[in-house]
């Protein structure tokens, strides 16, 4: 990789080196910049120049970079206690934050367990779903009904459920299991493929696993809320335990504070991630119902759930993930996710119809054009920096996550830039 000299500090020549990035062909990959601060919705450059951020940090920042709220809370914990393992020991923030979500959560998904990644968060659904019957002696139920276009994770767990095509992940077949991979039942035809499935392979199955309303890193798919119901439906009708993977969709991204509250089904395990903490430090959480729950519950040692990260809990983590929820409490994020949607609508609008654009849509805090396809995504990328924004497309897509808190005229400024981009043969 190679990039013009600047006036950076030594520190990135000097350890560029040595780092392997995330999803990048590290022979021709473009250099990437070296970021020297954050605040609100802007990423400062060591050069100077301030980007305005179009996805968040992988829509993460719900709240904007640099909250003084979250910070404060950050800074009083850690003056406290950093980290202490949650192996015997519990503290505070954990049981606080804990007793929070499931508050927030709709019916009883009451029981908590703590992780520091999405992917992780994946595995420990699945595993929890699949000793659920072990424990009730049936250790054959050990499958997974999963999606065409769904994405769960990288690591090989969470690979094995996500679509074989998205991704790189049809490389690694051979190491990962197998699992049933149909269509969304977004139609008489998809749902009776589904429901063959399911008929075919029921005594084989642990649960079904679904990205409620939005598809994510799959392609930014929406699929409406009847989807979900029929999953419901399905999983009651065989016994199966319904995983929504909110890793994407929670804390507000598609409209309503969890996806599965606007489509008024309850999952037996949800999944939360990526805004948890307001995008400051990594946590996640893998939240049962109590039917999942009582499985475990026993005299028999071996009947106990078989997992613990190191990091679970992480006490610094966890006091702001309690900051964060103060401020959905406080602040009209909600309000702020409508209005942006409306801004979305009207800021994209001009790509529709246009050359090579396929389809463009909104929902919530998300805004796609996806395009017939891209050529040189590295090249588009540049050309999005070069307008003064940061908006990373993948795929086919170009796509828009910002911050809730982001200004009228910063987020007018990122759809002029697709605009004006696409425009130009993007």
């Amino acid at each position: 990789m190679s990039r013009k000299k600047g006036a950076q500090d030594a520190w990135y020549e000097a350890g560029l080196a040595h780092v392997w990035l995330p999803y990048a062909q590290m022979k021709t990959a473009r250099a990437p910049l070296p970021v020297a601060r954050t605040h609100g919705s802007r990423i400062v450059l060591a050069d100077g120049r301030e980007l305005i951020d179009g996805i968040a940090s992988w829509w993460t920042a719900c709240h904007g970079y640099n909250h003084p709220h979250i910070r404060q809370a950050v800074e009083r914990q850690l003056a406290l206690m950093p980290h202490v393992m949650f192996g015997g020991l519990v503290h505070e923030q954990a049981l606080t934050l804990a007793r929070r979500l499931a508050a927030l959560l709709p019916g009883d998904l009451s029981r908590v367990f703590f992780s520091e990644s999405g992917s992780v968060a994946v595995e420990i659904a699945m595993k929890m779903a699949v000793q659920f019957w072990v424990n009730q002696g049936v250790p054959k139920r050990k499958r997974f009904v999963t999606f065409r276009g769904g994405y769960h994770g990288d690591t090989t767990g969470a690979m094995a459920v996500s679509d074989p095509g998205v991704g790189m992940h049809a490389r690694f077949r051979g190491l990962l299991p197998e699992h049933h991979v149909v269509e969304l039942p977004q139609d008489d035809a998809t749902a009776a493929t589904f429901g063959r499935c399911l008929e075919r392979h029921a005594d084989e199955l642990a649960g079904i696993i679904v990205e409620p309303l939005v598809q994510g890193a799959g392609g930014m798919r929406f699929h409406p809320e009847s989807v979900l119901r029929r999953l419901r439906e399905a999983a009651d009708r065989y016994q199966l335990i319904l995983i929504f993977d909110e890793i994407f969709t929670g804390f507000g991204r598609t409209g309503s504070l969890f996806a599965c509250e606007a489509a008024g089904v309850l999952p037996d395990i949800i999944t939360l991630s990526k805004a948890l903490t307001g995008g400051t430090l990594p946590l996640a959480v893998t939240i049962a119902r109590d039917k999942v729950f009582d499985a475990f519950w026993s005299d028999e040692p071996s009947a106990a759930l078989p997992h613990g990260p190191t990091f679970m809990a992480n006490a610094l983590a966890c006091a702001a993930a309690n900051a964060s929820l103060d401020l959905f409490e406080r602040e009209p994020r909600l309000r702020q996710v409508a209005d942006i949607a409306l801004a979305l609508e009207r800021g994209l609008a001009p790509c529709r119809g246009r050359p090579g654009v396929k389809d463009v849509r909104v929902k919530g805090a998300i805004g796609v054009v996806e395009l017939e396809r891209i050529d040189d995504l590295e090249g588009l990328r540049a050309r999005f920096v070069a307008e003064g924004v940061f908006v990373r497309p993948f795929g086919s897509i170009v796509y828009l996550t910002p911050a809730f808190t982001i200004g009228v005229d910063e987020l007018a400024t990122l759809t002029n830039a697709v605009v004006n981009v696409l425009r130009r043969g993007g």
